[in-house]
């Protein structure tokens, strides 16, 4: 396998060996084939087996979620699939020791990504779990509550605000499928979120801001 590729087909994240012949990229042809598949199965083998059961884990959520945003073509998301991408395929070179194209699912550009020099300063790791997938980093909970509580209000507020002006200018039902829309949109980058240190306070908020506005929409569009 000259190089390989980190791609999504069907909500499940797929690595592509490409086996390159001829004098160059240019002149020669390539053969792409399935390297690594999910759980795997028949000749293919399973993700766990080529990058380790915890970068398989995150690889299967992170697909889950693109296909989701896919589906709903939440703005917001795009963004946050795409950044999650690119940090997962660095994670995947450094695994297999050698250069992976990452084929963005939101936007089918490619990039190549070269694995972490020998020597070189190490980057960062992402936060360590535990055995029951808990995130261990310093948690800064006096900030990190402040931040979740502000968010919550805003959230609150707009959803209130969007409920109040809909049942007015037209009846209740179109609040509430306004109001589910909403929460629709904002399901899969919450959930894209909710492990990522600083901004899981956010993912916190918004969900909480959420919950809550849902009693005073419920509320606005049936009184």
């Amino acid at each position: 396998m000259n190089e390989a590729e980190l791609l999504v087909r069907d909500g499940h994240a797929v690595i592509v060996g490409i086996v390159r012949s001829g004098q160059g990229e240019a002149d020669g042809t390539s053969e792409a084939t399935v390297v690594a598949e999910g759980g795997g199965g028949g000749e293919v083998a399973g993700l766990d087996d080529v990058v380790g059961a915890d970068l398989a884990e995150a690889l299967d959520e992170w697909a889950r979620v693109c296909a989701a945003v896919r589906r709903t073509g939440g703005g917001a998301g795009r963004e946050v699939v795409s950044r999650r991408g690119r940090q997962l395929v660095s994670r995947v070179a450094a695994a297999l020791d050698e250069p992976v194209r990452y084929r963005d699912p939101m936007t089918d550009e490619t990039t190549l990504v070269s694995p972490p020099r020998s020597g070189a300063h190490p980057v960062p790791a992402a936060p360590e779990r535990e055995r029951g997938g808990t995130v261990v980093d310093p948690t800064l909970w006096a900030t990190g509550l402040t931040v979740a509580g502000f968010v919550a209000v805003c959230v609150v507020v707009a959803m209130l605000a969007l409920a109040s002006t809909l049942a007015s200018e037209t009846t209740g039902w179109v609040a509430v499928v306004a109001a589910a829309v909403v929460t629709g949109g904002l399901a899969p980058s919450l959930w894209l979120g909710r492990r990522v240190p600083v901004v899981r306070w956010i993912v916190l908020g918004a969900v909480v801001g959420t919950a809550l506005s849902w009693i005073g929409v419920l509320l606005i569009a049936f009184t």
